[in-house]
């Protein structure tokens, strides 16, 4: 029995060769002592990444791998966490000076926007509302991405309750924490190109969110000079990675384009485990193409 019997692998843009190294490599870190142990894990990740990918419900899957529908919540639940926990040092580190640097370079390369290191938006993810939570969710949670200009994400934070607006979710995250006690280190203001202007380095974003010295947004307003109508334009420009980042994990990962039946420790994991696989998939893309 082969894994490529239970699954489409156009849904991951991957190859069949290196979803099954993927999965076998996950599988391998789940405590497999031996091939057959081993192969029973990767039929479980497989599941699971099928399950993310499609959003199939857990009695369909149920039916396909011959287990009980509770079992294959417990493998989904166990299973995102491991891939989190084990990928995320790899496929989402906190950036160091050095990244920080390279991120921009390929924001001014690809977007025309100098001294840029990320693109932060929110972006609601449905789930089924606890009981007894009132308003606090409105059957929603939040994703917060940072993302590169290769729509990868540098950063993620999940958990924000629905009521909450894009800049209340920021300011509560761990990664603004991090910023504001100099837990993640930018690098130091550099001139702009061909200019003696020396600027910040700067994640950009929308209205909703506050103006620091590290966050740039639009001006307000409609009736503006003409130089802030083009500054906007390009900083909406720019601004799409982030945009088009979210557009590929929803389209790739067909769980959250729809609400997520767990319970909401579970969805969060969820979310974070289709984050560093949308991560993990672009990166295997990115250096198949560079090999041509």
């Amino acid at each position: 029995m082969s894994s490529s019997s239970f699954c489409d692998f156009s849904v991951f843009a991957f190859n069949s060769s290196n979803f099954c190294f993927s999965i076998f490599t996950i599988a391998a870190l789940k405590d497999s002592v031996d091939d057959r142990f081993r192969f029973e894990r990767a039929v479980e990740v497989e599941g699971s990444t099928t399950y993310l990918a499609t959003g199939c419900s857990f009695k369909s899957l149920s039916f396909s791998f011959r287990i009980g529908a509770s079992t294959v919540g417990e493998i989904v639940r166990e299973t995102v966490e491991i891939i989190w926990q084990e990928l995320q040092p790899e496929y989402m580190p906190q950036p160091t000076i050095t990244q920080f640097k390279a991120i921009s370079e390929d924001f001014y390369k690809i977007w025309n926007f100098p001294n840029v290191i990320g693109t932060i938006d929110g972006k609601h993810v449905r789930i089924l509302c606890p009981k007894n939570s009132g308003s606090m969710f409105f059957n929603y949670k939040i994703l917060q991405g940072v993302v590169d200009a290769n729509y990868q994400f540098i950063a993620i934070d999940v958990g924000g309750y629905g009521k909450q607006s894009d800049g209340g979710t920021f300011q509560a995250s761990d990664f603004y924490k991090r910023l504001i006690t100099n837990g993640i280190h930018l690098p130091e203001p550099e001139f702009l190109p061909g200019t003696n202007v020396k600027a910040p380095y700067v994640f950009l974003a929308d209205e909703a969110y506050p103006l620091l010295d590290f966050l740039m947004k639009p001006y307000k307003g409609q009736n503006i000079p003409l130089d802030q109508e083009c500054f906007n334009n390009r900083l909406s420009r720019a601004r799409k990675s982030v945009e088009c980042a979210f557009g590929i994990l929803y389209a790739k990962w067909r769980l959250i384009s729809k609400a997520i039946e767990t319970d909401v420790n579970t969805a969060d994991k969820i979310v974070r485990c289709v984050c560093i696989l949308h991560n993990l998939v672009l990166k295997k893309r990115r250096c198949r193409t560079s090999s041509y």
